[in-house]
Parts: structure tokens; C-alpha cells; sequence
């Protein structure tokens, strides 16, 4: 639980009604902290088990809200992957990227 009781940027000391559980389940949850220091967020996995309780942690520039829409939509397939990457081939800058949208 060290991980997720301070930021990992600059080390200060969450103020733990900056998080926000996003997931509960039996075996574990995804919680979102915000540092009030450096602004910086932090998405972690607990996850319980019988060895105890172990946690991932990693620094996003998400908001919550955001992180429950990825969660929501569909999964990538082999074939969503390969078509961007096609696209991207095709690409020679940037700003053509940009462009594009």
C-alpha cells in the first residue's frame, strides 16, 4: 500500500479524499489519485489474492472519466491494429497527420 500512499513524482503525501475508486470487484479494484502537489495522476490496480495484496500502479494524464470511457468501449482486434499501421506508413509528416482529422 506504500505505492499508492504517496505520488511517485514528488513524493508527496496523498490526501486520500483525492481518491476515487473507478472499480470494485472480489478480486480487486482500480483507484484514481490526484496529487494536489504536482497535479500528476495516478491509475492503480489492487488486486487480492490469497498471497496477500499486491498493486500496479501508473501515471496517467487521464482524467477519471476518461478512464471508464476506455474501459467501456470495444477491445482492439489484430485487424485495428494492422489498419493503422498501414495508415500510418502512409504518412510522411506530422502535420500531414494532424491535417487529416
Amino acid at each position: 500500500m506504500k505505492m499508492v500512499s504517496y505520488c511517485p513524482l514528488c513524493e508527496n503525501r496523498y490526501n486520500f479524499m483525492e481518491a476515487r475508486v473507478l472499480e470494485d470487484s472480489g478480486a480487486g479494484s482500480v483507484i484514481y489519485l490526484r496529487c494536489q502537489h504536482c497535479r500528476s495522476a495516478i491509475l492503480a490496480l489492487l488486486l487480492q489474492g490469497h498471497g496477500g495484496v499486491s498493486s500496479v500502479g501508473v501515471v496517467t494524464d487521464l482524467q477519471p472519466e476518461e478512464v471508464l470511457k476506455f474501459e467501456a468501449a470495444a477491445d482492439l482486434t489484430d485487424d485495428d491494429i494492422l489498419a493503422n499501421y498501414q495508415y500510418l506508413q502512409k504518412i510522411d509528416t506530422v502535420l500531414e497527420l494532424v491535417g487529416s482529422r
